[in-house]
């Protein structure tokens, strides 16, 4: 009999794989790639949506649909498409015969930003709470069921996006195949603050603590190899020149919503859950890396245990890696864990 199953994989890998294989994983797959903004329904909100696929092909199977979303701070498309070696975690996904889309949700990459963005931080509250962004999120999810003419598809989110995928799924079982949870977000251990500091409607950002942030964690003797040549650089000039205030108005900053920021002062950093991920009925698979130092393992091993009514879930930890793993060294090895994941067609069964 099939029955429900839990199982903690930790895949502890070797850093040596890199990028080997990298041509063998892709193929010379031609890709058609489509820009798209969709409307939201709230006045002068817009959605930018990009897909890829293989070119010519425009049949898919639910199971063979991607959608992915991004973190806190940073939009979908500079990380999830940026081309390293030539090819991106999109591309790579792509050319294995899917139909991936990305999205950012309002304030992030080239989606509308609200109002509030156009003045000055100080001058209102926080914006883009999660529940905003699940919203958006789900316009995205169903804007694709209408294209393809399918009922579900697979969701992927990045840190903060695991929280927009995760309340939406909770919410929204039937139109989830499979959910990937890369470096989850859940409550934290360590005491919060006397007092949280008073936020604005976004936060300014700047490359060089982006910068410092992503290499916090890395033993001094690791730095230096981590992230490939050029990938910074190539990350942080994508990442910038989507918000057209970090030339003109705030030169060299970039503008994130702190919705996600307030958030976490009054849930995950409070002691308590945003959503209940109990409520997600749909195999799950958790991807983290060692040296995550903005979602530390102990979430990710801790959010697992919720997931007590998902069919099964696993959690593949990855070693040499930070919370941006998709874009270093060993980003193989989590291409290769998420495609295991998103592949198979038979996971429960014995052979």
């Amino acid at each position: 009999m099939i029955g429900r199953f839990s199982r903690m994989a930790l895949a502890c890998l070797a850093a040596g794989a890199m990028f080997t294989g990298m041509s063998a994983q892709a193929k010379d797959v031609k890709l058609t790639t489509t820009d798209t903004m969709i409307p939201t329904g709230d006045a002068g909100i817009q959605l930018f949506v990009r897909n890829k696929h293989p070119a010519g092909q425009t049949k898919f199977a639910p199971e063979k649909i991607l959608l992915y979303v991004h973190g806190a701070t940073y939009p979908s498309e500079t990380a999830f498409d940026l081309p390293i070696a030539g090819k991106s975690m999109m591309d790579l996904i792509a050319a294995r015969g899917y139909d991936v889309y990305l999205v950012d949700v309002r304030g992030y990459g080239r989606s509308s930003r609200p109002p509030e963005m156009s003045q000055p931080p100080g001058d209102n509250k926080p914006i883009v709470q999660t529940r905003v962004a699940a919203k958006d999120f789900g316009t995205a999810v169903d804007y694709i069921l209408k294209k393809r003419g399918v009922s579900k598809i697979n969701v992927m989110g990045w840190s903060w996006g695991t929280s927009t995928v995760g309340l939406y799924t909770s919410e929204n079982n039937a139109k989830v195949n499979r959910l990937v949870l890369y470096a989850p977000q859940w409550i934290r251990t360590e005491p919060p603050p006397a007092q949280w500091p008073k936020l604005g409607a976004y936060c300014l950002v700047s490359k060089d603590s982006a910068r410092d942030r992503w290499l916090k964690d890395v033993p001094e003797n690791k730095k230096a190899d981590l992230i490939p040549p050029g990938v910074f650089e190539a990350w942080a000039k994508a990442t910038w020149e989507t918000d057209p205030d970090s030339v003109t108005r705030n030169p060299g900053m970039l503008r994130a919503p702190n919705g996600v920021v307030e958030d976490t002062q009054l849930y995950w950093g409070a002691g308590k859950a945003l959503f209940d991920p109990g409520k997600i009925t749909v195999p799950v698979v958790v991807l983290h890396a060692e040296w995550d130092a903005d979602l530390p393992s102990y979430l990710a091993q801790n959010y697992v245990k919720q997931l007590k009514n998902a069919p099964y879930w696993r959690l593949i930890e990855i070693s040499e890696g930070t919370h941006t793993v998709m874009m270093e060294k060993n980003r193989m090895q989590f291409f290769r864990e998420l495609m295991n994941f998103l592949d198979e067609e038979k996971p429960l069964a014995l052979n």
